[in-house]
């Protein structure tokens, strides 16, 4: 069966002098020789990083209170020391992608992770409300170096099969035992010594896994190499002809103003009449088609693309990052929503709604180390389907409970069901992506991924704050109706919106794998939709690719 290669999409045909660029192949395969220890150390440096990180966003979620009252923060921008970081993240990711293909991820990840380590530091030190959102701002730049290198650094360690795999899994895993961790060691610090506390530590071990970074992640081979003997001259060069500097720019520039059009949003449906909404919607309207249209014109002149356009048109590609989109924004919705359930209906304290949320959490971290174990078995629909059914059925059991009930008669088995679909998709989602990029394009596929886990997150809020938000005023016009069953209604409302877009996923998942066979071997995703290769092969033939 002949597989369509998707990598020449991303050469420059138009320069047949490219000797500042890499001597070989894109093809080539560029995984260094390391032993099983040093692979271990690597995964455990880099998933390490994504804990701390992890850590410090549970640290403001539970102090959010005592930080917002200490440093005197204005109710307008008591959500910005949470939101702030997720925007500057979606913003940058793509860049420091396209980045770090060129000059070697190992570097932006060390880039990355000290810089988070010293923002840590510098947020614990912070002194008023404007130096905390302006660190966090920063700290998400740094951030996003570190998401897009530390896949590439990943498939560079480790080759293809069960062992990326489970290093894939991994860096799952670490991300919510680190929300959980920061959730438990910042309410303890809180009540104790004090929020503050709880940067330091999170920074020093940030630090310290930073140091490690350098002697634990692979060097380039010489097949990655740009700098090296032709000196910096030729990564000037490298920076002018083979990044897309528009593109990135583009679509930088859209996913910051929808990101923060949509923090903006979740604080209250109401923003959405004020002038500055109505000038994000209008950037976003325009900057997302003047993106296509500049890969399209890129392609035909044989320019350096960043996402080229025929990629949608791999179904499996395409799917992906829409499921990954969607199961996060229903994740992160419904962590939140079910939270608010049990202390604002049936009205728990804050510790015991974390302990029944916590079920959820060991399931994520089950599905997470047996995922890349076992997921080169399994035939891709499936692993894309079942489990996006299965989480289809949290929020529909949170939305017909009654709160009268037991914990144990549905809201129990609506947290284990919760987290299936996004854990297992975080593995097949990248091992789908970076089968699709080129080697050396693989911090460029982790950056893809990852601005679709951060879009997914800050769509899902603001939807369903805004369904929250309509449905409990519309409910609150009855006076016969209690306020407390008002704001169940929107609860409700607000889940049974998560349940349609668990099954728009389902479909989604069904259209784009439908075809896919196992993934995750030790050969690349092949795909069988031969009616896109062949067409994309006629563009091959006629030079528009």
């Amino acid at each position: 069966m002949y597989s369509f290669p998707f990598q020449a999409l991303f050469r420059a045909q138009a320069r047949p002098d490219r000797r500042y660029l890499r001597a070989q192949s894109h093809d080539a395969p560029t995984t260094p020789t390391m032993s099983t220890t040093m692979k271990v150390f690597a995964t455990f440096q880099l998933s390490g990083i994504n804990f701390t990180t992890c850590a410090v966003n549970g640290l403001i979620v539970i102090g959010l209170p005592a930080i917002t009252h200490e440093l005197q923060i204005d109710d307008a921008l008591a959500v910005w020391p949470s939101s702030v970081t997720s925007l500057s993240t979606a913003a940058t990711l793509l860049l420091a992608g396209t980045i770090a293909d060129l000059v070697g991820p190992r570097w932006i990840e060390l880039f990355g992770s000290f810089t988070c380590g010293l923002l840590m530091l510098g947020a614990g030190a912070s002194r008023t409300g404007t130096e905390m959102v302006g660190i966090r701002a920063v700290q998400g730049i740094s951030l996003s170096c570190h998401l897009a290198a530390s896949v590439a650094l990943t498939t560079q360690c480790v080759p293809r099969g069960r062992g990326r795999n489970v290093a894939f899994a991994c860096l799952g895993l670490s991300q919510p035992l680190g929300f959980s961790f920061g959730l438990v060691l910042g309410g303890v610090l809180v009540d104790t010594v004090g929020w503050r506390s709880g940067w330091y530590i999170h920074g020093g071990i940030t630090l310290a896994l930073s140091v490690a970074g350098f002697w634990v992640l692979p060097s380039p081979s010489e097949k990655r190499v740009v700098v090296g003997r032709r000196g910096g001259r030729a990564l000037l060069r490298g920076f002018k002809h083979e990044i897309d500097w528009v593109g990135t720019l583009l679509i930088s520039a859209f996913m910051g103003v929808v990101s923060a059009f949509m923090a903006m949003l979740s604080m209250g449906v109401e923003y959405i009449r004020k002038p500055d909404t109505i000038v994000m919607i209008s950037l976003s309207a325009v900057l997302l088609p003047a993106f296509a249209l500049w890969m399209q014109r890129q392609v035909k002149k044989g320019r350096p693309a960043l996402i080229p356009n025929a990629l949608w048109r791999n179904p499996s590609f395409s799917a992906v990052t829409a499921m990954i989109a969607l199961s996060f924004a229903v994740l992160n919705a419904l962590e939140l929503f079910c939270s608010l359930f049990f202390q604002e209906i049936q009205d728990l304290p804050a510790l015991q709604a974390a302990i029944r949320i916590l079920p959820s959490l060991i399931v994520g971290t089950i599905l997470n180390v047996t995922t890349g174990l076992f997921v080169h078995k399994v035939g891709g629909f499936w692993l894309a389907v079942i489990p996006a059914l299965l989480s289809a059925v949290a929020p529909l059991l949170m939305a017909i409970s009654e709160p009268a009930k037991t914990y144990w008669n549905m809201h129990f088995v609506a947290q284990l069901f919760q987290p299936i679909s996004s854990d297992i998709l975080f593995t097949v989602g990248l091992i789908v992506i970076t089968d699709v990029f080129p080697e050396d394009k693989h911090a460029l596929a982790g950056a893809v991924f990852n601005t679709a886990a951060q879009f997914g997150n800050a769509f899902g809020l603001a939807v369903m704050q805004v369904v929250l938000t309509l449905v409990t005023n519309e409910k609150m016009k009855d006076e016969r109706m209690p306020p407390l069953r008002s704001k169940l209604e929107g609860y409700r409302a607000g889940f049974w919106t998560m349940f349609a877009m668990m099954l728009v996923c389902v479909l989604v998942g069904a259209a784009g794998f439908w075809k896919v066979g196992r993934i995750g071997g030790e050969k690349p995703l092949e795909e069988e939709e031969e009616d896109v290769k062949g067409e994309l092969r006629t563009e091959m033939d006629e030079g528009k690719v």
